[in-house]
Formats: C-alpha cells, sequence, structure tokens
C-alpha cells in the first residue's frame, strides 16, 4: 500500500476516534465568535491574578511552610538576576528546548518576585529576558515543544508584567510573541498536525503554550485567541483522554509530569482569562491523575520506570499537586506535595497553587490497579517506611509514545534499595530512536528492547512490536495482594498463550512471579532480571547484595533450572550501564506447558535460599 494512502488511512482512523472521544466527552468548544466572549480585559489575568496573589499574602503570615517558599522564589529571582543573557542556541533543537525552558524558569521567579515585593530588579531583570527571546530570528518551529513553551513564558511574562512596560516593550514583545510563536502555532492548528491533535504530551504542551500566548495578548489582537482557543480546545481531549479511566498516564511517570504540568498550564489560564476552561477539567480520569506519580514511587523514592523515565529517576516536587489538589478536593495530593515542599527548595508554582493543611487526608491502600491503555498494578508492605517491600508491574501496548518492549515488566524495593530495575531510555539523538515499525533501529538499542527489561524473552527475539497486553485480575487482601497478565500478543510467534502473575504474599513479607507459557514452537525460554546487586548463585538460589543489604531469590520451578548471571553492559553509543548484571533463567528447547516461578525475600545478614512456604504454588488460573 502506498505510503501516502497509508498515511491518509491512519489520518482519517485517528480523526474518527478524536471525534467519538469528542462526542462523549464535557468539553464544549467556543467558537470563533464566543471564544472571547467573558474575557478579563484587565491584566493581571494568567494563571495568578491579584486576587489570589493577596489570600496568598495574607496567608504567608501565619503559615511557615509558605513563607519558606516564598523565601526560596526570592532566592531564585536573585540568582536569576545575576545570570547571563538566553541565546538562540541551534540546530540540534533540543538545545532551543533548554532556552525556551530556562525563560520560563526565570519568567515565572522573576515576575513572581516583582508582584510579592515591588522591587523594581526583577521586573527589570524579566523585561530583559523577554525583549531578548523576542528578537531572535525564530522559535524552533521544526521541534515545536521550543515554540509553545517560549509562547508560554513571553505570554505570562508579558501579562504579569504589563502595568511595567512601556508602549515601545509592549509592542516589541507583542511582535515577537504573533510572529515566533502565535502564527506558526495557528498554521499547525489549522492543519490538524500530530504537534497539536496527538494523544499524548506534545498535545498539551503544544496547545497549552499557544493559549497562554494567545490570551496575554487577547484584547488587542484578538484574532490570535479566537483562532486558537477553539482549536486548542477541540484537540486537547484527544490527550487529555488518556488519563481515562484512573489517571495513569501511558508515556510512563516520568512524562506524566511534563504532560501533566502543561494541561495545568492551560486549564488554570483559560479559568483565570475566561473563566471557564469549557469542560476539559471535567474530562474523565482527569481527577484521579494526581494519584499515580503518588502510587508509583517506591519507598526508594524511584518511580516506576517505563516509557524513557530516566533510569534511576526519583519523585520531587510535582507543583501541578497543589493545583489539582484545590481544583478536585484531593487532599491527599496536597499532604504529597507538602512533604515534598518542607524537603526540598519552593518554586514559583508551588507557591502560585499552594494548598494549606485543612481536611484530613485520607489513609492510602497499599495496593493500587490503575487501568487504562497502559496498565499498571503496585503493591507495598507499608507507607511512610523507606525499608518497605513494594513491587509494580506495566502492561499495555508496544507503541505507545515513548514505549519500550517491555510489558509485563516488573521493578521490586525493599531494604531502602531497588533490587529489579529497569534502566531507563537511551539517548534521544541516536538513529532511528523514534521509529518503531518491526524492523525499527529502535528496538535494537538495548534499552528498548526487552533484552534489557525484566520481562522473558522466547526464542531469542524481542516481544513483538505491535503486541498489546492486559490486567486481567487484581486482587487485594491485608494479608496479600496479586495481579495477573495476558502477555500472549507479545510472544504469538512461540506460544498460544503467556501469563505472569505479580503478588505480595506471606503477609507482605515476600514477592512472587510466576509465569506460565503454553509454548507451540519449541524454543529457548529465557528468564531475566536486571539488576545493580552483587550477585551470588547457589544451585536454584541466588543472593543479591547492595551494601550491607541482601535479597534472597529462590526459583520455585521448573525442578532442576538455575541461575545465571550475565552483564547488561553495552559499548559506545550506548549508554555503558557499568556495574549493571542480569540474574537469567535458561531453559533450552522448551515445548508444551512451561512454568517459572521465582521468590524474592528481603533477608538479613545471611539469607536463606530454601523456598518460602507460605507461598503461592496454585496456577494462575485459580489465584
Amino acid at each position: 500500500m502506498p505510503k501516502k494512502t497509508l498515511l491518509l488511512i491512519k489520518v482519517s482512523i485517528m480523526l474518527l476516534v478524536a471525534n467519538q472521544i469528542l462526542a462523549e466527552s464535557p468539553v464544549k468548544p467556543p467558537t470563533t465568535e464566543t471564544a472571547l466572549k467573558t474575557l478579563k480585559k484587565a491584566h493581571p489575568r494568567l494563571i495568578l491574578t491579584d486576587k489570589r496573589l493577596a489570600e496568598l499574602k495574607e496567608l504567608m503570615k501565619r503559615d511557615p511552610l509558605l513563607k519558606k517558599c516564598y523565601k526560596d522564589v526570592l532566592k531564585q529571582a536573585d540568582e536569576y538576576c545575576n545570570a547571563k543573557p538566553l541565546v538562540h542556541r541551534m540546530p540540534d533543537g533540543i538545545r532551543l528546548l533548554s532556552v525556551s525552558r530556562a525563560c520560563v524558569s526565570r519568567i515565572y521567579a522573576l515576575g513572581l518576585a516583582w508582584r510579592l515585593t515591588g522591587k523594581e530588579k526583577y521586573a527589570a531583570k524579566a523585561k530583559e529576558n523577554l525583549l531578548t527571546v523576542c528578537a531572535f530570528k525564530d522559535w524552533n518551529p521544526k521541534h515545536f515543544l521550543d515554540t509553545a513553551e517560549m509562547s508560554h513564558a513571553v505570554g505570562v511574562g508579558y501579562d504579569w508584567l504589563f502595568d511595567y512596560l512601556d508602549a515601545e516593550s509592549r509592542q516589541k514583545i507583542k511582535a515577537g510573541l504573533i510572529k515566533n510563536g502565535l502564527k506558526p502555532g495557528m498554521t499547525l492548528q489549522k492543519k490538524g498536525t500530530w504537534q497539536v491533535t496527538s494523544y499524548f504530551n506534545w498535545n498539551q504542551v503544544c496547545n497549552g503554550g499557544l493559549i497562554v500566548g494567545a490570551l496575554a495578548i487577547a484584547e488587542t489582537d484578538p484574532k490570535y485567541a479566537e483562532a486558537i482557543v477553539p482549536k486548542a480546545v477541540e484537540f486537547l481531549p484527544n490527550a487529555l483522554s488518556t488519563y481515562a479511566p484512573d489517571g495513569a498516564w501511558p508515556e510512563g511517570p516520568g512524562y506524566w509530569g511534563y504532560a501533566t504540568r502543561y494541561t495545568v498550564y492551560c486549564l488554570s489560564a483559560l479559568d483565570t482569562a475566561l473563566g471557564t476552561d469549557f469542560g476539559l477539567s471535567k474530562m474523565k480520569g482527569l481527577s484521579e491523575a494526581g494519584l499515580f506519580p503518588i502510587y508509583t514511587t517506591g519507598p526508594t523514592g524511584l518511580y516506576l520506570n517505563f516509557a524513557d523515565t530516566g533510569g534511576k529517576n526519583r519523585r520531587r516536587k510535582i507543583p501541578s499537586l497543589f493545583w489539582l489538589a484545590g481544583r478536585y478536593d484531593k487532599p491527599m495530593l496536597a499532604q504529597a506535595e507538602r512533604e515534598m515542599l518542607a524537603k526540598h527548595d519552593g518554586s514559583p508554582r508551588d507557591f502560585i497553587w499552594y494548598v494549606p493543611a485543612g481536611k484530613k487526608a485520607p489513609k492510602p491502600s497499599l495496593d493500587k490497579y490503575f487501568r487504562g491503555p497502559v496498565e499498571v498494578a503496585v503493591f507495598r508492605s507499608h507507607w511512610n517506611d523507606p525499608n518497605a517491600l513494594f513491587v509494580a508491574v506495566k502492561a499495555g501496548f508496544n507503541q505507545v509514545n515513548h514505549g519500550h518492549l517491555d510489558l509485563g515488566n516488573f521493578e521490586i524495593d525493599a531494604l531502602g534499595v531497588r533490587w529489579a530495575r529497569d534502566l531507563g531510555k537511551e539517548g534521544y539523538n541516536l538513529p532511528g530512536y523514534w521509529n518503531k515499525g518491526p524492523k525499527a533501529k529502535r528496538w535494537t538499542y538495548y534499552r528498548l528492547s526487552s533484552f534489557a527489561h525484566n520481562v522473558p524473552v522466547l526464542g531469542g527475539k524481542n516481544q513483538d512490536v505491535h503486541a498489546k497486553t492486559k490486567i486481567i485480575k487484581f486482587k487485594t487482601a491485608e494479608s496479600g495482594s496479586f495481579a495477573v497478565l495476558d502477555l500472549t500478543s507479545a510472544y504469538k510467534d512461540f506460544a498460544k498463550k503467556v501469563t505472569r502473575g505479580v503478588a505480595i504474599v506471606g503477609n507482605r513479607s515476600s514477592v512472587l512471579i510466576r509465569d506460565e507459557f503454553k509454548i507451540t514452537k519449541a524454543c529457548e525460554v529465557a528468564w531475566g532480571m536486571t539488576t545493580d546487586a552483587k550477585i551470588t548463585v547457589d544451585k536454584n538460589g541466588a543472593v543479591l547484595t547492595i551494601g550491607k543489604k541482601k535479597m534472597g531469590v529462590s526459583i520455585l520451578s521448573p525442578a532442576g533450572a538455575v541461575f545465571t548471571v550475565e552483564s547488561a553492559e553495552q559499548k559506545p553509543p550506548l549508554k555503558p550501564n557499568k556495574g549493571v548484571k542480569r540474574l537469567m533463567i535458561r531453559l533450552k528447547k522448551q515445548k508444551g506447558n512451561v512454568t517459572i516461578m521465582v521468590s524474592f525475600s528481603p533477608q538479613g545478614p545471611t539469607p536463606s535460599l530454601s523456598p518460602p512456604t507460605h507461598l503461592r504454588m496454585k496456577p494462575l488460573s485459580e489465584w
């Protein structure tokens, strides 16, 4: 089939799906004529109104944590007062993106510091940054994230500093915003290109940045907002629908932060400037989205790692949780962010969206199942204990944006250490990194392949690149809980049925991984796990050691199977994975019914390798 025809088919399908989502959603896009009907004419009107600022100043008098955040913001702004001018750096695109993000950070800190203190040094420096970037020849529209983030930064700066800026400066900033941001954005929206219609983070960032920029100048140049806002509200449900039904984000916890940040910028700007978000905040799943990064953070502080999340990406402050907590009355989200704010420097967004202690937050459950395009199940022995046992597993589809061939991948924390880990992304600039077909070079890169993940490998081949999988059972109980995943489509060349069970058992003291195969084509069955630990193998068991911490690992099935140790290290241009190992079970020439069952037990100084008697020995059909 010709590529052009195939592309038209894909676009048609995408539009049909988008229209179905829109038809079922609470979103009602405005028309060109009604988009600015409720526009607040005065500045500032974006994200932080003067009324909200006055409330925060009053709250700061009796809230020590908000006062701390205030001081942190002023410290950051003082540092930006001495920062070198921003420069237009090309041609790789990624560099200008870093400049755009630097501009966002500077404008928020300097603009907020000026509004809080009235000190001209902050406003003057913010103005200098705005004039600098608006004099750039472009904002790299070929990599439109750069353009969108810069449009956002300039829009906020123009709005917040409106009364400080002289007429000539306003005109220069506005001209740069229109030429470099809004006009290129309108072209993309008019064509309905993937950057603005995507089901993933590009959608929120591109449409959100354009909305902020357009609303900033809407009273003098309404034609841009009248065109941009209706299209953005039409396209945003594509991406927002991927939070449904439980708030998970298919691109993983790392990209959850980026996508949700721009979702919040966008919804907040619409609300403060127009008094409505046209139903976007009522999209199914968005009210639960704040739970995803909380539950997918292990006791070590490390995220469950998938979809190009950094290999050791730790949960940090997420100011968007404050906005989500306030919008959806979720005190648990606010409490989680206050706890992080107490440990780390505050940011302008923490200050703007801050939610004080009030309602008692409900106690979170130990287990959580997130349904959606990519499904996740997480289990733990305790909350607020850095030594707690934690295991998480994912299902989903291998064509997801930023996805790896990792369906069924699990990670384990215990004793303050991550034992079973995921290596994370490779370098984004590697040749063919973003190609995702069956023969794409992407799948030859070690970290993206099945061989680097904690998943079975059949016949020495990657999982099927078009595989789609589900969690078919999930049960939570005080003594232990489990999830069962149907992974069959990932291994269709060799098996007619593949299922994986992941359980936390023995009063939440151990983890059990059980894999069942119905092999139709004789092949090697390889079970593998990636770890930073030193591995000592003894018959059907192994001891993992990190520092003075130990984990006992036992093969419960099949009889006679043994562990071996392999290296995960790679040569340039791949990331080296220095010192990382693979704990392996290799079963040669298997056919028919095959079961591999492995237990993990956090241990004291001398771990026992004998299989714990309390572990489940039943087939997955009886779980």
